[in-house]
């Protein structure tokens, strides 16, 4: 274990960090690690992977909770597993239960059966998409690293042809119980069976593949479908693609994580797409017809005459798809009206008499905006 960096320092928090806290800092060193944004980095790759795996852990609480007091050891499938049954921290204990049933079966309660079947914990992913696949939608193979049952052993932990045996001390129960003298009499409390680590079962021959645990980490690609319309952080649920379950529960699910890559001229505003549309002076004095860039391609609409700085105008229908809905949000394209630099002689003359051409009744705004100077100075 000593070879692995503590999951804080991976993320890049403090050890008493929030869930909210701990899932930004995921998303950010998500993104600057992910391998679409760094092709053939095996570094990246790498560090992708260790955040991905860091996540895992500081985003369950129990998970949490183990590594906090045991370190890496408390959360690895395959740590220290042996000849007596598996490791003393290994996936199928839950340290909840060391202290659940004091003083008989915790408040009265009944100890669930070690050996029954246990859903699989969930996994987290993130993958980047453009904007164009957010608003049409695609198909992306995602690549992921999963706990699966070991194929040797068919997730038993024993070495082929052996099988567990049920533990003597607890008779199968995974917990003792205690009796002290107290000044008040007897107590009887219960504990993890020392012998069998609370698993209820004991493996004298380990399988050699997955050290007695009955599970391996295993490389997974799955093809995701991402639907028309999705945002920016949106989570998808991919069922039965996590990590398996113990003594043949179902497997967890996948989480991905949506990254939508910026647009070079797009803007999302819910379902609706806005852009900056720059035209001539010309065109905005006189109206013209020009061409602008939607999500399906370019389209001609028409300005009109004496179009203004920062108009905007609507393209019904033109926007992103409302997600699992019927319909679209529309375009909405503000007119940036461009001022020509670097004019030549015969070009500034040409202004020049068109300035002296023009009146300020040509001039609505300057023309209003005089007028409420004279009222202000009394002019």
């Amino acid at each position: 274990m000593a070879d692995k960096r503590d999951y804080y320092e991976v993320l890049g928090v403090q050890k008493g960090a929030s869930e909210d806290e701990i899932k930004k800092a995921y998303r950010r060193c998500a993104k600057q690690y992910h391998p679409d944004l760094h092709p053939d980095d095996k570094d990246c790759e790498e560090k992708f992977k260790e955040v991905n795996e860091a996540y895992e852990v500081l985003s369950d609480a129990d998970k949490r909770a183990r590594y906090d007091q045991f370190g890496h050891a408390g959360v690895d499938p395959n740590y220290g597993a042996g000849a007596a049954g598996g490791s003393p921290f290994g996936v199928d204990m839950d340290f909840g239960d060391i202290f659940s049933s004091i003083f008989g079966g915790g408040f009265g309660g009944r100890r669930a059966n070690p050996n029954a079947p246990t859903r699989g914990t969930d996994v987290d992913i993130s993958v980047s998409i453009s904007f164009e696949e957010s608003a049409k939608g695609a198909t992306k193979k995602v690549s992921y690293t999963s706990v699966d049952t070991c194929e040797d052993c068919h997730g038993t932990g024993a070495a082929a042809g052996s099988h567990p045996k049920t533990c003597s001390a607890c008779r199968g129960t995974g917990r003792v119980t205690i009796s002290q003298r107290s000044p008040f009499g007897v107590v009887q409390t219960q504990r993890a069976c020392d012998a069998c680590h609370g698993r209820g079962k004991i493996v004298d021959s380990p399988c050699h593949k997955c050290n007695g645990s009955g599970r391996r980490k295993k490389p997974h690609t799955v093809d995701v479908n991402i639907p028309a319309g999705i945002k920016d952080s949106q989570i998808l649920n991919v069922s039965g693609h996590g990590n398996a379950g113990a003594n043949g529960g179902p497997k967890g699910d996948l989480h991905v994580y949506i990254n939508v890559r910026p647009h070079e001229l797009f803007e999302r505003r819910g379902d609706d797409v806005w852009c900056d549309l720059p035209i001539t002076f010309a065109q905005a004095a006189l109206g013209a017809e020009v061409v602008v860039p939607t999500l399906d391609g370019k389209v001609k609409y028409s300005v009109h005459e004496g179009t203004q700085p920062n108009d905007i105008f609507k393209l019904k229908g033109r926007g992103i798809p409302h997600l699992g809905g019927r319909g679209k949000g529309d375009q909405y394209c503000r007119v940036v009206v461009e001022i020509p630099k670097n004019l030549n002689n015969k070009q500034k003359e040409l202004i020049r008499q068109f300035d002296s051409a023009t009146t300020e009744k040509n001039y609505a705004k300057r023309n209003g905006f005089f007028d409420k100077l004279k009222k202000l100075f009394n002019d």
